[in-house]
């Protein structure tokens, strides 16, 4: 099992980097099985990533970068808050990944920041991020703020996010289909059927459209 950290920290030694460790440890402890623990600083990937978006082709860092990510099974990412959203660095990172590159892997999101009245980017900012992406990102986002380092509550976020992160990770992956279609006795597949009240007559994919100048019509006097 693949477990990679984004980290989008600046200084050394970073905030960002020991929140992404803490939420990585934590996860590693949750998680049954051997992981392969990957960590991409995005710090040593600025040049490469602002190359990217002018020729169109990642560098040999980058590249194995993102190769990471696209192959983990779950992701944590942690960005410091610059003007109270992401770093500009974090999203040009995710803004170089395919579209598709997210769809249906698990994901912790994270921040730090110098104040906690920067906490709501997690959810103004980084959810809605991924949620267009179409990552599963975990219901507990990590937020710590200068005073949180070694105060009561970080531990407590950190794990509980961690035991989402690793119990998404542990699940199985659906079957090929199994939304689309249903089983029938004999293990044969067929497709769903659409109740007979739902289709109207002489319509063959059950709907009918009221042109809009009809629907005006029907309003006046």
């Amino acid at each position: 099992m693949k477990l990679v950290v984004v980290s989008a920290g600046l200084s050394v030694p970073s905030s960002t980097r020991l929140l992404g460790d803490r939420l990585a440890a934590a996860t590693v402890g949750r998680v049954s099985g051997s992981v392969d623990l990957r960590v991409v600083e995005l710090r040593d990937l600025a040049v490469e990533i602002a190359h990217n978006f002018t020729n169109g082709f990642p560098g040999r860092a980058l590249s194995a970068a993102i190769d990471d990510v696209i192959s983990a099974d779950g992701l944590i990412v942690v960005t410091p808050v610059f003007s109270a959203s992401y770093s500009g660095l974090f999203k040009s990172f995710f803004d170089v990944l395919d579209k598709d590159a997210l769809a249906g892997k698990p994901v912790v999101i994270a921040a730090t920041g110098g104040t906690g009245r920067h906490s709501l980017v997690l959810d103004h900012a980084l959810r809605p991020l991924f949620a267009y992406l179409r990552a599963v990102v975990v219901p507990t986002g990590v937020y710590a703020a200068s005073e949180d380092w070694g105060a009561e509550g970080l531990a407590e976020r950190v794990g509980r996010a961690a035991g989402e992160l690793a119990a998404l990770m542990s699940r199985p992956a659906p079957a090929a289909g199994s939304e689309s279609l249903s089983s029938a006795p004999g293990g044969a597949e067929v497709e769903p059927v659409v109740p007979a009240q739902a289709v109207a007559p002489g319509r063959a994919d059950g709907f009918h459209v009221v042109p809009f100048e009809e629907q005006l019509a029907a309003l006046r006097p």
